[in-house]
């Protein structure tokens, strides 16, 4: 279904009746309404990060319910989209800590490709319709994917922004991990802590101390 280490790590749970729930109701959601993003891409997240590359986990919500915006990466947009204001402050974020300059593109892929997991709590959404399949399982799917992230042995980094992301924290209690949690970039609360949190650099050091390579999260 995915194509690497993860359909063995999840094969369990494509059998539960639960996600079979899921996929029933995806199916007819996207026969009859505009849902995002593009079918194939639901699990981009688990198909551009193997379980065993992933070395830090940055959780996001539900995807972007606009057009042409979401692409099953957190955060990120396809080349050529107007970038969204929650990753914009995230650039700005990395620009105060390394100094990198902003970037004109918002495609993490990059990102995701050395490791970085960027996954949303919620995989699919409903044109126009936020959170609008908060409620049909997914959370229970992904809650489970973050259990299986928390029993892998080699260290990961778990950023935890905002609210929602924080609640995720009772499901990581692994000592080999590192879990930093402020506020979400959103220009609502970018201010309350995640502007100058220093997650970046952090999330590096402790990569750097487990002798695992750094993150380059420079995208120019």
């Amino acid at each position: 279904m995915i194509g690497n280490d993860w359909d063995l790590a999840l094969a369990n749970e494509f059998k539960q009746d639960y996600f079979l729930k899921i996929k029933d109701f995806i199916c007819e959601e996207y026969n009859t309404k505009t849902i995002y993003p593009p079918y194939e891409e639901i699990f981009n997240a688990f198909k551009f990060t193997p379980l065993g590359n992933v070395k830090v986990v940055i959780l996001g919500q539900d995807p972007y319910h606009e057009a042409g915006q979401a692409h099953g990466l957190a955060f990120s947009t396809p080349e050529g989209r107007p970038i969204p204001r929650s990753l914009k402050n995230i650039f700005k974020e990395i620009n105060m800590e390394y100094d990198y300059p902003i970037p004109d593109s918002g495609c993490l892929e990059k990102w995701a490709n050395q490791g970085v997991f960027l996954l949303n709590t919620v995989l699919t959404v409903e044109d126009g319709n936020a959170n609008s399949h908060c409620k049909c399982g997914w959370q229970i799917f992904t809650d489970k994917v973050i259990k299986i992230l928390d029993e892998q042995e080699q260290p990961i980094v778990f950023l935890l922004w905002g609210k929602q992301a924080e609640k995720k924290k009772e499901l990581i209690s692994n000592p080999n991990h590192l879990v930093l949690i402020t506020s979400h970039p959103s220009p609502f609360s970018a201010r309350r802590g995640f502007l100058g949190c220093n997650h970046f650099k952090l999330a590096n050091e402790f990569l750097k101390e487990n002798k695992k390579e750094e993150i380059d999260w420079n995208l120019v």
